[in-house]
């Protein structure tokens, strides 16, 4: 039975994508988004809740988030989890879990001299790359 590793997160990135490329010469980019979340307390006061997650995007996709992406620039991230394990010199074990996109969409920059180019978004998808923006 197959199981479903599938996701869709919204948030901002933390800072500029790193680019690099692997010895097999795989383009990799990675970053990292805040997500906010908004909760109330037990007091009945509101707040904000921030998770951070590390994000992984590989070939021409790399790419573009390397050419769009910015601190602080909105993202959706469609992909799915991924887990790596290992032991440190000492034996101890670690874990960390990322994602891996599969799609990724850029919220439109708010530039004030342009509002009509701000509402333009920028979408990649791995396997539809020539495909409009949805509307949402």
């Amino acid at each position: 039975m197959n199981t479903i590793n599938s996701l869709v997160i919204e948030g901002n990135m933390v800072k500029d994508p790193v680019g690099k490329e692997t010895s097999k010469g795989k383009k990799v980019c990675n970053f990292s988004i805040a997500a906010n979340r908004s909760i109330k307390n037990a007091n009945g006061e509101y707040g904000k809740e921030v998770s951070f997650f590390d994000v992984e995007t590989w070939g021409m996709m790399a790419d573009v988030c390397m050419q769009e992406g910015s601190k602080g620039r909105g993202v959706r991230v469609v992909g799915r989890l991924k887990q790596n394990r290992w032991d440190g010199a000492d034996g101890k074990h670690f874990s960390k879990v990322s994602i891996v996109a599969e799609h990724i969409e850029f919220k439109p920059l708010r530039v004030k001299s342009d509002i009509a180019e701000s509402q333009e978004e920028n979408y990649f998808e791995t396997e539809q790359m020539e495909e409009e923006v949805p509307a949402f």
